[in-house]
């Protein structure tokens, strides 16, 4: 082992990131953790209003950054976005699927559109993106970073959720499903990440601290806080390096301690 091995292990300069979710409050705050690590960024979602905004703002910090609009569970607008993605910057080398969304319903009060619509938000755009990302991964024959973003509730049930904890559930075990079938064949590692409660337009209602729902939930967190988007850049950051190789098929926990509690 030598200086240059244990200092190069989380540079990430000059990688190729593409982030789905972009415009939200984590993969906004990651595209710009990315970008400020020297990682040349695809950010796409469906709002391009949104999405040239933020690619606006991650210029302005001189971070090499473009966007492609499109629904990342519609299998045309997800093969766009790795091509827009190859054509701009030459290669894609992470993917982190930061896209996603939840309606809690009780099962029986809930109709299958909805249900479906969150299997779809979830669990087949984060699909997608991993057949083709990882299809340029593969050809590329350089190895890759993929990083899905699940759930604390991915292992935790709740009432009103058989749509999200299920979309979670599977999701952490697509990436074990896809360790196994790429990272010893292909070089590509395959991880999750599983916040719970973080800081976004959504949730700043619980962060009252006057607020019973506020006093209740930090009951459940040792780190003795509620999450903030900021929180997940340094993980982020690792799953991406060369830090993280011998990582693969794992869920990684920045829930505060919620699993533990």
């Amino acid at each position: 082992m030598d200086k240059k091995f244990v200092c190069d292990l989380f540079d990430v300069k000059g990688k190729v990131a593409i982030i789905t979710g972009a415009t939200g409050a984590l993969g906004s705050a990651v595209s710009f953790g990315y970008g400020l690590a020297g990682m040349k960024i695809m950010v796409t979602g469906r709002n391009e209003e949104k999405l040239k905004s933020l690619c606006d703002a991650l210029k302005k910090e001189n971070i090499e950054c473009v966007y492609s609009v499109g629904n990342p569970a519609v299998e045309e607008d997800v093969k766009r976005v790795v091509k827009d993605t190859v054509e701009t910057f030459g290669e894609v080398n992470v993917l982190l699927t930061a896209a996603g969304y939840n309606n809690p319903q009780p099962i029986i009060e809930q109709d299958l559109e909805e249900w479906q619509k969150i299997m779809n938000s979830d669990v087949q755009a984060t699909w997608l993106f991993c057949k083709y990302a990882g299809a340029e991964m593969i050809r590329q024959g350089r190895g890759g970073k993929v990083i899905l973003v699940s759930s604390a509730r991915s292992k935790m049930g709740m009432a009103g959720y058989t749509g999200y904890c299920t979309a979670k559930g599977g999701i952490d075990l697509m990436a074990q499903s896809l360790a196994c079938e790429w990272s010893a064949k292909y070089h590509i590692n395959v991880n999750t990440i599983n916040p719970t409660v973080f800081r976004s337009e959504l949730t700043e209602w619980m962060f009252d601290p006057d607020s019973q729902v506020y006093k209740d939930f930090l009951k459940r967190l040792p780190v003795g806080r509620l999450g903030e988007p900021e929180d997940f850049v340094g993980p982020c950051i690792f799953l991406a390096s060369a830090a993280s190789d011998f990582m693969t098929g794992a869920n990684v926990a920045v829930e505060g301690g919620y699993w533990a509690n």
